[in-house]
């Protein structure tokens, strides 16, 4: 499929647009959080365990990970989106943690940037996830434009992001026909050759919807709920008239905490693989997401800063996540993070 040289360019400039903007302007959700504040570990005094001995390895979607962290889908398209990838690739493979990337729907229409997403060569033997607006189904995208993707990638599944509320954001230029996409969804999960998982940006899975995904297909869900960037406000922030920038601070709080999206969907989807994400900013943010019903927790920002510095400060996030969620097993007396699922050891504040 052939787009015209025009919307790839507008594509590549707001994928630029994106980093400046996430990196330099307050877009956090200003009112509404996470909800994880909203819950307390119990302190184990007397742990009973050597620090050395725990065990953060886990499996998703049948890959080894040596912590339980995703490298959220974050960037692709441009050179300075291809240095950021590259430096996340290698930390990544480095300590065995999941990565996805951008939306990759400027390399479809403009194949020479492919490589901007192509970080398998980084990372050999890390769980990465490709990356296409779900809404694009509806564009002329097919199973074609995905299985492209995935293999530019070299991709073990494909993210379909979900973004009602960004595309309002950015009408009359956004793609806002979200008609019979669950049916298409379906579709797809049947012929692509590497497992679907569902994304939102920002705004929140809710129990309900993801009931109908998981029906249609999709193998694993990330709730990306709301509490951290709001991209209601970084649209806004790229606004071209007072109409888009007056929606986005409108919306700029819009959309259900993670917490909830977590335990809700763990309510009606017991062993669907689920990953936390949504304004998670430490280590502690990540074990309080485990144990609320996660198999692993996503977190975008805190390694974008760290990328657009250095391949080393990326090194050194991924260093201190892993001591702080290592510190949570070790300050609760557990020693995987299956038994800290099922210690009980997390408790609401009432």
């Amino acid at each position: 499929m052939n787009a015209p040289t025009n919307i790839s360019a507008q594509t590549q400039n707001r994928k630029a647009d994106h980093i400046r903007i996430c990196l330099e302007e307050d877009v956090q959700c200003d009112q509404i959080t996470n909800g994880l504040e909203r819950y307390r570990f119990t302190h184990s005094c007397l742990p009973e365990l050597n620090h050395d001995d725990i065990d953060l390895s886990t499996t998703f979607l049948g890959k080894h990970l040596g912590a339980p962290l995703l490298i959220s889908s974050m960037t692709g398209g441009t050179e300075q989106a291809a240095i950021i990838n590259q430096r996340l690739a290698q930390v990544a493979q480095h300590y065995k943690i999941a990565m996805g990337v951008g939306s990759q729907r400027v390399a479809v229409e403009k194949p020479e940037v492919a490589d901007t997403f192509a970080v398998r060569k980084y990372a050999p033997d890390v769980l990465l996830f490709a990356n296409l607006g779900a809404v694009q189904l509806n564009y002329k995208y097919g199973l074609d434009e995905c299985l492209r993707v995935v293999d530019i990638l070299e991709a073990d599944a494909l993210i379909l992001h979900i973004n009602p509320l960004q595309e309002c954001i950015q009408q009359p230029k956004g793609d806002t026909n979200f008609r019979g996409l669950l049916d298409k969804i379906s579709i797809l999960c049947s012929k692509l050759p590497v497992p679907v998982i569902a994304k939102e940006v920002g705004n929140g899975i809710s129990a309900a919807i993801a009931e109908k995904l998981l029906a249609a297909g999709v193998a694993a869900i990330d709730v990306a709920g709301a509490g951290g960037t709001s991209w209601a406000k970084v649209e806004s922030e790229r606004a071209e008239s007072p109409l888009q920038r007056r929606l986005g601070r409108t919306f700029a709080d819009w959309g259900l905490p993670t917490a909830e999206c977590i335990t809700t969907i763990r309510a009606i989807a017991k062993d669907v693989p689920l990953i936390a994400s949504g304004g998670l900013r430490h280590g502690l943010d990540v074990a309080t997401a485990i144990a609320l019903g996660a198999d692993i927790a996503g977190l975008a920002m805190p390694f974008l800063q760290a990328a657009a510095t250095s391949e080393t400060a990326v090194a050194e996030l991924a260093e201190v996540l892993i001591a702080e969620i290592t510190t949570v097993l070790f300050c609760t007396g557990n020693a995987t993070l299956y038994q800290l699922k099922h210690s009980g050891s997390l408790q609401r504040i009432e």
